[in-house]
């Protein structure tokens, strides 16, 4: 597969959180000389695009240990006042339920951190040569011989390598490629997200928490720092399930109708905001290995499709 002056090449299928970090840990970290490592993202531009995401100590520590220090700033990510991952709080009193605390952080840099994906996204990117990165390579499928390994595109291209590492997301063609069975459980969730400027709800909103906030209901919840809300939608999972897309368009009426009833600071939040996407949420089984035909192996959501996991997902992603 490889030419004689050529290192292995290793193609990466996606150009998200995970498929960075393993670009940039594979060109620090590994022995082998001249690794040629290959990017192939289906997005046609490389945009600051997404919601919040949140990475616990683990996923700080392993941003430092591949040199990304500068989403360790605070002008990247934000860190809560009194270092409180967050405060659980009553729908309708407002009283605190419980404080998640951290065991065994030393490092300040190092505590729970909300990013917007598209400024975590942006900080990897930078320890990234973009002379790797093949944009609008939407990946159909994959396989793997003797030979090496193959990506497929719907544009009609291939790409050809040693190595596949298959950083394609909770729906990834590379797991569907070799585990043609395996499926994702739609979980009956639809996640409402929005963000937005602070300047919208400054001095607006009765005793706007500064440390992060999730308010728990009997059904619902909805979380306050980068906003983000969960709920339970009264119809049947089928439906909610073909009616719902990834990233579509969700309406404020909906999403303050659902809230109207709870204390005043969530009610006025969703009266503050300017408008909502939604994120269905899907799940899917465990796999007992992630290395497929020896040479392709699966990281991140592409293989461990754990659904929304209160910031274990970008975390995970960073640790494979």
């Amino acid at each position: 597969m490889t030419k004689n002056n050529e290192g292995p090449r290793v193609l990466i299928a996606g150009a998200g959180i995970a498929g960075l970090a393993a670009a940039i840990s594979l060109a620090r970290q590994t022995p082998i000389p001249n690794l040629n490592i290959l990017l192939y993202e289906q997005a046609p531009e490389l945009l600051e695009i997404g919601a919040s995401i949140a990475l616990s100590p683990n996923g700080m520590r392993t941003l430092e240990k591949l040199g990304v220090h500068n989403a360790l700033s605070d002008e990247v990510g934000f860190r809560t006042p009194s270092g409180i991952p967050q405060i659980i709080r009553h729908w309708k009193t407002n009283q605190v339920h419980s404080v998640d605390t951290h065991v065994n952080v030393p490092d300040p840099r190092h505590i729970t951190t909300r990013f917007h994906r598209g400024h975590l996204h942006a900080a990897l990117l930078e320890h990234v040569p973009r002379e790797s990165i093949h944009l609008g390579k939407r990946t159909v499928r994959a396989a793997a011989d003797h030979k090496g390994v193959t990506l497929y595109f719907d544009d009609g291209t291939s790409a050809h390598g040693d190595i596949l590492i298959g950083a394609d997301g909770i729906r990834s063609k590379v797991r569907q490629s070799f585990i043609p069975e395996y499926k994702l459980r739609f979980s009956g969730k639809v996640f409402m997200r929005s963000t937005f400027d602070a300047s919208l709800v400054e001095g607006k909103v009765p005793i706007l928490p500064a440390d992060s906030v999730h308010w728990w209901g009997l059904e619902d919840t909805f979380f306050a720092s980068r906003l983000v809300g969960a709920y339970n939608d009264p119809r049947s999972t089928e439906e909610v399930e073909k009616s719902v897309t990834w990233d579509q368009e969700g309406t404020v009426e909906f999403l303050r109708a659902r809230y109207m009833d709870w204390n005043p600071i969530v009610k006025r939040l969703t009266e503050l905001t300017p408008y909502t996407k939604l994120y269905p949420n899907y799940s899917g089984d465990s796999l007992s290995t992630w290395v497929l035909a020896s040479q392709v192996t699966l990281i991140g959501d592409a293989a461990h499709t754990h659904g929304g996991a209160f910031a274990a997902g970008g975390s995970l992603a960073l640790d494979d």
